[in-house]
């Protein structure tokens, strides 16, 4: 097997829940598939985390993708059959690498590897000829990508301009505080047990605070909304 081949190869995660991966480390696997794929137009992702947050605003780890100029398309919550090749995939994956028969998590992920190349260079899936024979276009996407690329290409304003398209409710407590990205703001004690709307200025960078009638009620700098926080996935400080 060549060394194009071994580094295309998938990374297996030895935990039951996505929720148990630490963040950084699912971020450190997408950076070097980027770097041998090249950076995807979108991703297509589950709500839950560390990809999505239903009808809330976006992760951290969406975060650092948008800086990436890589778009977030979320799947329909409980909709499987709306991302069937990718489920499909998945499932044989499984039959071919048939965990069962694993002696633990080390001999799974050689064999998920190992399967993964057999699937897409040799198996032959459409008219004798392997998918990657059959649609060489997606050897690498054509949009580059490496760490000295991110440093000197990742993009606050993109982000930015993306969070401006949000109006998430938050509920005011009785000290007069609402909770984003794990920080709690102050929008004032008068308002507790309202409910407010909280959105973005992306010039300013400050939350807004609105009624249910428009009306503005406060402002606070956005201050987690910063290059260093973003592509260090510390916005929430939960890694």
């Amino acid at each position: 097997m060549n060394a194009a081949a071994r580094s295309s190869r998938p990374r297996f995660f030895p935990l039951a829940h996505w929720n148990t991966v630490a963040v950084c480390k699912v971020q450190a696997v997408l950076r070097h598939a980027f770097q041998r794929w090249g950076r995807p137009q979108q991703f297509r992702v589950d709500n839950g985390t560390p990809w999505g947050s239903t009808g809330d605003l976006p992760t951290d780890l969406a975060l650092w993708l948008l800086g990436l100029e890589v778009d977030i398309h979320a799947n329909p919550p409980r909709r499987p059959q709306d991302n069937g090749v990718v489920e499909r995939s998945q499932g044989t994956g499984k039959r071919w690498a048939e965990p069962h028969a694993c002696a633990d998590a080390k001999e799974l992920h050689q064999r998920l590897q190992e399967m993964d190349v057999i699937q897409r260079e040799e198996y032959p899936s459409l008219k004798g000829r392997s998918r990657l024979e059959a649609y060489p276009a997606l050897k690498h996407s054509g949009r580059i990508y490496s760490w000295n690329w991110e440093r000197k290409h990742w993009r606050l304003e993109r982000v930015l301009e993306h969070l401006a398209g949000y109006a998430v409710p938050r509920k005011v407590d009785k000290c007069g505080t609402v909770s984003l990205y794990n920080t709690n703001y102050y929008v004032g004690t008068i308002h507790g047990g309202k409910t407010t709307y909280v959105m973005l200025d992306p010039l300013r960078r400050e939350w807004l605070f609105t009624d249910d009638r428009g009306n503005q009620l406060r402002t606070q700098p956005a201050a987690e909304m910063c290059r260093q926080r973003i592509m260090t996935l510390s916005v929430t400080n939960r890694r």
